[in-house]
């Protein structure tokens, strides 16, 4: 057996090592650090009898506490559940309006209905609900059909011109590519695009008014601030759900674009329907 190195100013034994001239001493570990090393492979030994540990062929032992990660879930989801059950039983019975009153059943509902929007309307509304062509916006304060947290719940309940359910809401702009000249769809749309801005010729805003009045004032009214009866559009905003400009209005006058949203009450049932509309109502532009 070789001779130990020993160091010449410690008097202790190298390790036999050697890295640019740098010798390692071979002192003893502490034996705090060898009791502390010690203690950790005895816990290690009991955890792996107490709790489910060494794999076997087709599952793994189960300890000795029969302790399961998917078992303590299942009881936390139940718990969760047990602490629903009153506010879902309180937003079955009570209106939305009532719901909307209520502080506490409405940050509830306004949560759960969240939930459901990520899920079932971002797809068309966007993540944050602020619509794209053809979709409302739904942070603002224009409703085609009315704002009010009873009006949402009867419009998600039932949708828009759903085949399916016989309680929807079903009017549509008619066509008027039949019924109109090229002319008058100019002078209209230079009209209607006049109340909400500048227009590319102000000397048709007269004669597109006179045909507004014939054609469009029945819907959209003689001040041209829409009708949520008949789901008729202000036309007095700068909001447009089919493109801005005179162009797109000539368009829309021409062969309108009559949008389709499903009834959500079948699908999704009343009371998270009911969470869904309160929550959108809280999006900022509920009335």
């Amino acid at each position: 057996m070789t001779d130990k190195h020993i160091d010449d100013v410690s008097g202790v034994a190298t390790t036999g090592h050697e890295w640019d001239g740098i010798r390692e001493l071979d002192n003893p570990m502490p034996r705090w650090w060898l009791w502390t090393f010690y203690a950790t492979i005895v816990w290690a030994i009991a955890y792996t009898v107490a709790y489910p540990a060494w794999p076997l062929l087709t599952s793994a032992t189960k300890g000795v506490l029969n302790y399961s990660s998917r078992g303590e879930i299942k009881q936390e989801m139940a718990a969760a559940g047990a602490a629903q059950e009153k506010y879902l039983a309180a937003i079955q019975s009570k209106t939305v309006a009532e719901i909307d009153a209520d502080e506490k059943l409405r940050e509830f509902a306004s949560a759960a209905g969240a939930a459901t929007f990520r899920v079932n309307c971002v797809q068309c509304h966007g993540s944050g609900a602020q619509g794209s062509p053809g979709f409302p916006n739904l942070n603002d304060d224009e409703w085609l059909w009315g704002g009010s947290a009873e009006q949402i719940y009867k419009t998600i309940t039932h949708g828009i011109r759903f085949a399916d359910d016989s309680d929807t809401h079903t009017s549509e702009m008619p066509p008027f590519g039949d019924v109109l000249n090229a002319g008058q769809i100019t002078d209209v749309s230079i009209y209607v695009a006049s109340l909400s801005g500048p227009v590319s010729d102000a000397s048709r805003v007269a004669d597109g008014a006179k045909v507004y009045t014939d054609n469009c004032a029945a819907c959209h009214g003689g001040d041209a601030r829409g009708n949520r009866d008949l789901g008729a559009p202000n036309l007095t905003d700068a909001i447009w759900l089919y493109g801005s400009g005179e162009r797109a209005i000539a368009a829309q006058v021409r062969a309108p674009k009559n949008g389709v949203m499903p009834a959500w009450g079948a699908r999704l049932g009343d009371v998270k329907v009911k969470e869904l509309s309160v929550y959108v109502h809280s999006l900022g532009g509920g009335e």
